[in-house]
């Protein structure tokens, strides 16, 4: 039978789908997190889903912590959400889960954070954000995702005026010395300015469009 790209599952269609009890629709993830009764079941366990996750050739996001709390992130990322690659993985992972005697927490232990940016031109500023932080953009939601998953997701506020008290927030963002320079200049080619380099190579300061502000930052020079 020939393949068939999938396509993206409602959320109130998920939240009616049988099997899957242990897992937590949140922003276009299905996300369960597992207790196993010590470290060393929890990597057992990761390996598992690691082998169903390459027999059905769909593969999570997994993410093991001390003392044994496996956390699993599943999203077709051709799709942008959840389709029924997903479903059936999680129903699969949940059996394993039984199996390594680890239940699931309680669903204040999935959690997923995003940051807004408010502007009157998203357009202008988002090139800026995805050189600095190296992020992707994604026109479907006018969103910057980090393609390592290890940072939250960016979006932003469509404002209809502008808003006369500036907003005391801005990003840090820590990377290898050797990345710095490199993003510095990504960021400066398209269209952000730097505010300060006084406290270099500890940080750089940097601005959008907007005058919204990031400290590019590094381990060097702390002291």
């Amino acid at each position: 039978m020939a393949y068939r790209s999938p396509s993206p599952l409602p959320a109130t269609q998920v939240a009616e789908l049988d099997g899957l009890d242990d897992w937590t629709y949140v922003l276009g993830f299905l996300q369960a997190e597992f207790r196993c009764p010590s470290f060393a079941a929890g990597a057992e366990l990761v390996a598992a889903i690691a082998e169903a996750g390459d027999d059905a050739n769909h593969h999570p996001d997994v993410d093991l912590r001390y003392p044994g709390a496996v956390l699993v992130r599943l999203q077709s990322h051709t799709a942008g959400g959840v389709t029924n690659l997903d479903v059936d993985l999680a129903r699969a992972i949940s059996a394993l889960a039984v199996q390594a005697g680890a239940p699931t927490a309680a669903d204040r232990a999935v959690q997923q954070m995003e940051i807004a940016v408010d502007t009157l031109d998203h357009e202008r500023i988002w090139p800026f954000w995805a050189a600095v932080l190296d992020y992707r953009y994604l026109e479907r939601f006018q969103a910057l995702v980090d393609p390592r998953g290890q940072s939250p997701t960016i979006w932003f506020q469509q404002l209809d005026e502008e808003r006369p008290v500036r907003n005391r927030v801005h990003f840090d963002i820590t990377v290898p010395p050797s990345e710095a320079d490199a993003r510095i200049e990504a960021a400066l080619a398209v269209g952000g300015t730097l505010v300060s380099d006084e406290r270099v190579r500890a940080f750089w300061i940097l601005a959008d469009p907007d005058g919204n502000e990031v400290c590019v930052c590094t381990w060097q020079d702390r002291d």
